[in-house]
């Protein structure tokens, strides 16, 4: 049976819009892609170019009966806005992270979907490449026994000395900062191997007295304001399934990045990679069993892991994660919605994220403990097996 494509429009031709839009036109045959729009035209003037689509106005795609589908890859604090313009003109929604600055910001773009009866799902989709699936696979078949614990730690180095540091005013505003930019991938890799959680606290703030300490920078020797963002969390998690875990989120450390997603069993202890990234290339999931303390790398069982590093992008740039295969969520929602099942990146799971990351700053100023509203499901494991040209089969289900 034929399926005809979805046709898809994407606004904000941002730093990553180039991996999008390289996926969602060369590697996804679910997806028509009619064109791209930029408050700053030269920028979707250039990705048109770059992909042979079409330059696009907001109002255009917006008003375009055909395109059913928008992918907003605008800056998170325009992701909201975009949003409400795009259902409210009748189009599903796949948004960058997180879906919004606020959970009340967040319930209200869920109640419009619903409303409208339209789909809504938000980034990141990396827990659906080849590593993180991989590891889905091991602990669903039995590989580490009973989950205990687990953690997913982020800790970034302090960058306020970069000489660009100063110039973005809403740079540490609340919900633009580290947790709400980079927490979605840490939550989202632990729901899909783990599901919902049940309750949170923990504690979070800004680390006060620091200036820019970069002579570049135009701000150098001023104190960094923190208009009343978070960029330290630590969070404690309690899972449906009886699991807890831990999430750490820091960016005021020193160097090197660290990066982790582990899960610890009653058999095994399964370690995954990165979850900004897909797989591969030294991305790789290791798993420890009782009898055996030496971590043995597992092979891949899923598609969809990064390309080589060293072949380079189309525009001869270095593009933002242009080896990935972001966009794997808006080809699983393309084929949510014509095979009519649900979608793996649902609205309940990016409220979940919003959820978590509010709750555990707010129980930071209260003291308390928070039950979670949300409890989304599980998004469904891709089918196995899937591994070279065959890979978008494997949302086909």
């Amino acid at each position: 049976m034929n399926i005809n494509p979805v046709k898809v429009a994407l606004i904000g031709s941002g730093h990553i819009s180039y991996t999008y839009l390289y996926n969602m036109v060369r590697q996804f045959s679910i997806l028509d892609v009619v064109g791209c729009s930029d408050l700053v035209p030269e920028r979707s003037k250039a990705r048109a170019a770059l992909f042979g689509i079409r330059q696009m106005g907001n109002e255009e795609i917006l008003s375009d009966p055909e395109i059913e589908l928008v992918v907003n890859t605008t800056n998170i604090e325009s992701h909201t806005e975009v949003t409400r313009m795009a259902l409210e003109a009748g189009k599903h929604v796949y948004s960058e992270k997180m879906m919004a600055r606020t959970f009340e910001e967040a319930e209200a773009i869920a109640a419009l979907a619903k409303e409208k009866g339209l789909r809504f799902g938000a980034a990141p989709d990396t827990y659906m490449g080849s590593a993180h699936q991989t590891a889905r696979k091991l602990v669903d078949d039995g590989y580490v026994g009973t989950p205990l614990m687990a953690q997913a730690i982020l800790i970034r180095p302090d960058d306020v000395t970069g000489a660009a540091a100063g110039i973005d005013p809403g740079r540490y505003a609340s919900g633009v900062t580290i947790p709400y930019d980079m927490g979605g991938y840490y939550i989202n890799a632990l729901i899909n191997l783990l599901g919902p959680v049940r309750r949170v606290s923990g504690f979070a703030r800004f680390l006060e007295g620091r200036v820019y300490s970069n002579p570049a920078n135009p701000e150098y020797g001023l104190p960094v304001e923190s208009r009343q963002g978070t960029s330290m969390m630590t969070g404690c998690l309690e899972f449906v399934n009886g699991c807890y875990g831990n999430l750490v989120i820091l960016n005021d450390a020193f160097s090197p990045e660290i990066h982790r997603v582990e899960v610890y069993g009653t058999k095994g202890i399964v370690v995954c990679p990165d979850p900004n990234f897909y797989g591969g290339y030294g991305r790789d999931v290791y798993l420890t069993r009782a009898g055996c303390t030496t971590p043995v790398r597992m092979p891949f069982t899923h598609g969809f892991g990064e390309s080589d590093p060293a072949i380079p992008s189309l525009s001869g740039q270095h593009e933002l994660g242009y080896n990935g295969n972001r966009g794997m969520g808006v080809a699983d929602m393309a084929w949510a919605i014509r095979r009519n099942r649900p979608h793996r990146n649902s609205v309940e799971m990016a409220l979940h994220a919003v959820e978590i990351v509010t709750a555990i700053e707010q129980c930071s100023l209260d003291n308390r403990v928070h039950e979670m509203k949300t409890c989304p499901v599980q998004p469904a494991p891709l089918a196995d097996g899937f591994l070279g040209s065959d890979a978008e089969a494997a949302l086909d289900f």
